[in-house]
């Protein structure tokens, strides 16, 4: 299976799970996106890895279109359904991978991306179609789940993550993130930063993932070093804490 088939099929058997997780349909984050977006009424919008569509949902209101586009088509089924649901009818989806955009170029005001970036297969790939797609001026905001500075940290964090995940591949640090913007011919900066806590279970039961996987976690958890436990906040229970992220870029 490659690893796009993966992410599709991870995604979409799980769409449900996402669509009533605490964690995504909430958060400052989802705010302040709405209030940036805001102050472009008539702007036409891109969610890139929409997931269950909680950037849409709360940008939609406020701005002239929203594109929900995603891997997985449950993922996006469920969008339709519940934007439908919520009266939402400027939101439209469309499937595909990040890394190549069926759109034309200068088609979007903004661009946000919101805890999807460390599935995508080719980062600067889609960040080139992201440019190509954007109007002059336009914006691009992604949220993001953060590597952390210190590799010992690093290497646990992207384990765990692994382990819970088959198709993750990488949590971009803050200053990974900046030279891959610029690369693709963004100026950007990271704008906020913050802890984002997880319940365990709640964590592994949304993406189901496998009972030996769940064991591997709890077992590498329990034996990592203090200042390893200590900077994730790890619980008894194995729930912990992540650093997030928001990059501004134009």
């Amino acid at each position: 299976m490659k690893h796009h088939d993966q992410v599709a099929d991870a995604f979409g058997s799980t769409a449900a799970a996402y669509l009533t997780s605490a964690v995504h349909a909430t958060g400052a984050d989802l705010k302040e996106l709405a209030r940036q977006v805001s102050a472009t009424p008539q702007a036409n919008v891109l969610d890139l890895g929409c997931g269950a569509g909680h950037v849409s949902f709360a940008v939609a209101p406020h701005v002239k279109s929203v594109v929900a586009y995603d891997i997985a088509e449950p993922m996006l089924a469920t969008v339709a359904s519940a934007a439908a649901e919520r009266g939402l009818g400027n939101i439209r989806t469309q499937q595909g991978p990040a890394e190549k955009l069926p759109f034309a170029d200068a088609s979007f005001c903004w661009v946000l991306s919101r805890m999807s970036a460390h599935h995508w297969h080719d980062v600067p790939a889609a960040l080139r179609e992201v440019r190509r797609v954007l109007k002059p001026g336009g914006r691009v905001v992604f949220v993001d789940i953060a590597g952390a500075d210190h590799p010992l940290l690093d290497t646990h964090i992207q384990a765990i993550e692994l382990l819970r995940d088959a198709s993750h591949i990488r949590d971009y640090r803050a200053d990974e993130w900046i030279a891959l913007f610029e690369a693709a011919g963004f100026a950007a900066k990271v704008t906020s930063r913050w802890r984002l806590p997880l319940e365990f279970d709640a964590w592994v039961t949304r993406m189901r993932t496998p009972a030996e996987r769940v064991v591997a976690i709890k077992s590498m958890w329990n034996n990592a070093p203090d200042e390893v436990r200590k900077y994730f906040a790890v619980q008894q229970d194995g729930s912990f804490e992540l650093d997030a992220m928001m990059i501004e870029a134009s």
